[in-house]
Order: structure tokens, then sequence, then C-alpha cells
């Protein structure tokens, strides 16, 4: 196999060219050289993805029998479709790492891939779209609706995308698990989101990889919910945080209805605690039958907490800010209790 992963320097991009490589596969990678070191054994190709000169220039280094695209997130379809267009006469296949944001119902309904899609056009600016005053839908959703869009106006049958809900494991650059990890460290009582029993389902950077490796050498086609089909509870997620971190503390599980009244930020204040009913209800059954294999989640805790203690170094970037609540609001909102 030959592959070039639009992206391959840090996090999921990084895990996907190792992992291509650890299969023997040849392996070329497009970024712009500002946010990571290339992976040893990989051709680096440096430019930037906007640039149609870049772009062209990319091409010529092919062909390929597939692109893994894990570096979109920030880009308007029709920079999605710039990519797409240029570089299909050099590629077979097209791996496209989405959302399930794309979903319209989500995050309150229950979701399948039969749930409908946000509707954007391939050739969308980044103006695009809207988020509602509840939050969903969101103006990202609309706008990776029409990044998958571009992809398929391109590459047809020959597509395939992967909406994963959260990612977790090391070299995570949003910092949900590591400052969970950090508040657990930390020990004395920890401000919970109830029910202790809920599940949630993050999966494991590596098992995205891993699956988006063999859609690359596969021939599906069509979108695959990427979440972890078993799941854990927060109760046990919050367990295996303090246990690997040795924190001397306990979890104060505190009703949803309270938290909302005090005003603590859902998804970011408490990384991975959101009270709408179809946030953790992703079916990803599809994805397993094509050989989607996930790791126990207490796996992805030890190995990030092993990363993150042996100084582990994300990649900057803005999102790693907004999570995680101050001491002194914790505090403040467990005194009142």
């Amino acid at each position: 196999m030959r592959i070039l992963v639009m992206g391959g320097t840090w996090f999921l991009g990084k895990h996907t060219a190792e992992g291509a490589l650890a299969r023997g596969w040849v392996v070329t990678t497009f970024n712009r050289g500002r946010s990571g070191r290339d992976v040893d054994g990989v051709e680096p190709v440096h430019g930037d993805r906007t640039n149609r000169a870049d772009l062209n220039r990319l091409a010529g280094h092919g062909p390929w029998d597939a692109v893994i695209d894990t570096s979109s997130s920030d880009l308007a379809p029709r920079e999605v479709f710039a990519a797409t267009t240029a570089l299909r006469p050099a590629a077979r296949r097209w791996v496209h790492v989405s959302t399930v944001s794309v979903y319209g119902g989500w995050p309150h309904q229950p979701l399948t891939e039969a749930s409908a899609l946000l509707d954007c056009p391939p050739d969308a600016d980044g103006s695009f779209g809207y988020t509602g005053a509840d939050g969903s839908p969101t103006k990202y959703g609309f706008q990776k609706a029409g990044g998958e869009r571009a992809v398929t106006e391109a590459f047809g049958g020959a597509s395939v995308f992967l909406r994963p809900g959260v990612i977790l494991g090391p070299g995570e650059y949003v910092g949900r698990l590591p400052w969970w990890l950090e508040r657990a460290k930390r020990g004395g009582r920890i401000l919970a989101p109830a029910p202790a029993e809920q599940c949630i389902q993050p999966v494991d950077v590596r098992d995205v990889a891993a699956f988006a490796l063999d859609q690359a050498a596969g021939s599906a086609s069509g979108g695959f919910n990427v979440t972890h089909p078993e799941g854990i509870t927060f109760a046990a997620f919050l367990e295996a945080c303090l246990s690997e971190t040795g924190g001397a503390g306990a979890p104060v599980w505190v009703d949803p209805a309270v938290l909302v009244e005090q005003g603590v930020k859902q998804w970011t204040e408490l990384p991975l605690w959101r009270t709408h009913a179809g946030v953790w209800a992703v079916d990803s059954s599809a994805a397993v039958a094509a050989g989607l294999a996930c790791r126990p989640i207490t796996d992805t805790v030890r190995d990030t907490w092993r990363w993150w203690a042996a100084d582990g170094r994300p990649v900057d970037h803005p999102r790693w800010a907004e999570h995680g609540i101050t001491p002194e609001k914790e505090e403040k909102i467990l005194a009142s209790l």
C-alpha cells in the first residue's frame, strides 16, 4: 500500500502514519511543518493545503492507493473540495475523518448511520451554517457536512467517512482526559456529574487510526460512526483516573440541574459531561462489523497518564484553555451543597 496522510505529525495523524509504517506501507505526509515533527520513515511534503499550487505539487508525489485526511477540521467545504479535486487523479480512495456533529439530531437524539445529515453545499465558504440557541446544530457541524459532500463530489463511491464523537489517548491536544487526570492527582473532593452510572463512549486515538488504515486498504464506502461500542461509566472512568494517578480523591456526585444552576459549562468545565440525551447514544455497530476494535477505556486512561507523566507535550491548541473548572469555582459549588 502507498498512502498519503493529510496531516501526520500530531495526535490522530501521527498515530495513523506510524500505524501505516508498522504495516510495511509506503507513507507520504502533507502538512505545513509547523505543528510537530515528521514521523521517521515517511516521505514528508510540506505545503499549505489551501494553496492550489501546493496541492498540485503534492499530486506529483503520487500515485497513492488511498488518502487519509486527518487535518480538515478547521477547513471550509470549498477548501476540502480543492484538495479532493487536485488529488483525485493521483489517488484511488479517500478516507475522511469527519465528526458526529454532521448529524442534524446530534446531540439530542440517538444516532445511527441512517440518521439525517445537516445540509451544506460542497463549495460553501467558512460563513455557511449557524449554531442553534441551545448549542445545536452547530456551524461546525454544517461545515463538516459540507466537507463530506466535497469528498463525495470528487471520489464518489471511493469515499469513506469516519464520524467519531470524542477521541482520547496519548498525544491528546484538546485536554479533556489530561484535565481529569490532573484533577484526580490533586485529590480531595472532586465535583462529578451525576448519575455516576452514566455511560460515555470516548474512543482511543490508536483504534481510530487502525480503523482508518483498514478502510484505506478496503473497499467499503459511506459513513461509519466511530464510538466505543461498550463505553464506560463515569464512575469507572474517574476511578481509573484516580487509580492511575494515585490521587487520594473522592467524587461528589452532583445532580446535573444543580450544576446547570451553578453555571457549570457543559462539555468544557467538566469535560465529557453533557446533559443532552443523544450525546453518548451513538451506535457504532456498523463500524464494529467492518473491523473497528476498541481497547478498554481504562487502557486509554493508563496510557495517556504514562504519556502525560513522562512530560507529554501536546501540540498547542486554543481548545486546551477551554477545558476544566477552576479550583475556586469547584470549591464554591462543593461548599454550597
